[in-house]
Parts: C-alpha cells; sequence; structure tokens
C-alpha cells in the first residue's frame, strides 16, 4: 500500500468504495475512520456527475476499488471521465496491476503487450477478436472468471495451437500461482482441475505473440488451400499466367512459388 495513498484516505473527507466491506477491513488495518459511501457498478453511472459536483464545491472524494488497479476494467473509469469533462483535478494512485504484474510474471519475452480486459463470454465473439489480432506482434493479456477459464482456454487453443502462454492465478496473494505452457496444455492442465475439483481466484490470461512454428503452419495451410484452388481455376480452362495471379492474391503466396503450383496443378 503506497505512502501517499494511506495519506489521500487519511485527508478525505469520505471515501467512496466499489465494496464497503473491502475498503472499510482496508481503512480499519491503518487506523483511518472515515464516513464509506457505497459507489458500484450499478451505482456509479447515475451518481458519477453527484460526485464531481461535490468535488467542484471543495469536497476531497476518495474512491477505492475492491482489488488491484483502480479504474483498469473497473468502473471507476466512468467516474475519472465524469471529472475531466467537468473540469475536476484527478489524482490516481496506483496499487498492484494485475495485468502488468502477469506481464513480468508470465515469462513472456515479447517487448509489447495489448491489454484486452475481460475474455469475451460468446464463442462468435471470441473467435472475431482473436482472429483480429492474430498478426498483433505483442503478447495478448486479458481477465477471465474461474467458471469460464476452461472455455476461454479450448478457444485460445484451437485460434492458436502453436502458441504458449501463461494462467496466472491469484496474484500478490497467498496461493499465488503461474502455469506456463503451450495453450493445448494449459488447456488440458486446467479441464483436468475443474474436473478434481474446480478452478478458484482471480485471473490473468497472458498469451504469446505470434511464433516461428505459427507462421511456418499458417505458410504451409496457404499452399494446400492455394494447391486446390489452382486445380479448380485449371480444370476450368484457366492459363498457368491467370492460375499464379489469382491464387498469388488470394492467399499472399510469392508470384514465382505461385507460378510453380499453377505448373504443378
Amino acid at each position: 500500500m503506497p505512502q501517499r495513498a494511506i495519506a489521500a484516505l487519511r485527508d478525505a473527507d469520505v471515501v467512496c468504495a466499489e465494496d464497503t466491506r473491502v475498503t472499510g477491513r482496508l481503512l480499519a488495518a491503518y487506523r483511518i475512520e472515515k464516513r464509506i459511501e457505497r459507489l458500484d457498478e450499478a451505482l456509479i453511472g447515475e451518481r458519477a456527475s453527484a460526485i464531481v459536483d461535490r468535488v467542484a464545491a471543495g469536497e476531497v472524494i476518495a474512491y477505492c476499488s475492491d482489488a488491484g488497479m483502480p479504474g483498469v476494467s473497473d468502473p471507476g473509469l466512468r467516474l475519472v471521465r465524469a471529472a475531466h469533462e467537468a473540469g475536476v483535478p484527478v489524482e490516481v494512485l496506483p496499487g498492484p496491476t494485475a495485468a502488468a504484474t502477469a506481464y513480468v510474471a508470465s515469462g513472456s519475452t515479447n517487448p509489447r503487450f495489448y491489454f484486452g480486459g475481460f475474455f469475451p463470454r460468446k464463442d462468435a465473439e471470441r473467435r472475431a477478436m482473436l482472429d483480429s489480432l492474430r498478426a498483433l506482434d505483442a503478447a495478448l493479456i486479458f481477465y477471465e472468471s474461474p467458471n469460464r477459464l476452461v472455455s476461454a482456454l479450448e478457444s485460445l487453443a484451437e485460434a492458436y495451437p502453436y502458441r504458449e502462454g501463461a494462467v496466472c492465478r491469484e496474484l500478490t496473494k497467498l496461493h499465488e500461482e503461474v502455469m506456463r505452457a503451450s495453450l493445448p496444455a494449459l488447456r488440458d492442465a486446467f479441464a483436468a482441475r475443474a474436473q478434481d475439483g474446480g478452478i478458484k481466484g482471480e485471473i490473468v490470461l497472458v498469451i504469446d505473440g505470434p511464433s516461428v512454428a505459427e507462421g511456418a503452419a499458417a505458410e504451409e495451410d496457404a499452399e494446400s488451400a492455394a494447391r486446390i484452388r489452382a486445380a479448380e481455376l485449371k480444370a476450368a480452362g484457366a492459363r498457368n499466367k491467370d492460375v499464379a495471379r489469382t491464387i498469388a492474391d488470394e492467399f499472399g503466396i510469392a508470384r514465382n512459388a505461385a507460378y510453380d503450383i499453377a505448373l504443378e496443378a
């Protein structure tokens, strides 16, 4: 807990909290006696403007998340936005950040990362998102519920079977766990754990960026599909030159390689 954050809680006129019980225990640990107001996901949208008006009138208000970094996949984002729109000053005093902690703990060596918030729940949304991120040269980071972890890993292993990643669970807590393996191996390991007794805790998924093996497999798939397409075009009477141009454009194959495939067809 940063000293500046402790000082800010002591100096605040009131503390708004996503969960008053969690924040109450935090204040008690530092012997801070303050009035606590509930400001959770259900309330922050309708009360943000009123909170900002109180700050503009001179009141000093602190906002606490349940856990992790306030404002990251958290309703506090709307409070910060409302404050900026009203010209009211905002001071951010960060605590542990699960996304950044998981990125370092995962063992990923890519110098860039993409944080996607919570992993989509619906299969179609997952497929569309993973297809759109396939070529991104960065580690991918998502939050996930323990109840949906296995289905998320199934989607990831299907989309990126050649990649490695890490499941980071309960970071900075007593039962912290970081398991790194290929995505299919992670899927199998946590599917077995779910069968044995379930999965608990807050979870961050970290997926490595595109690998050499993935690139080679993609090239093989493109060539196989190009050969089928070339055979179809040749059967329809197309000339080798036209076949080569078509499959080069459709499958991203070099023109020389495309012409060789056309000749073979």
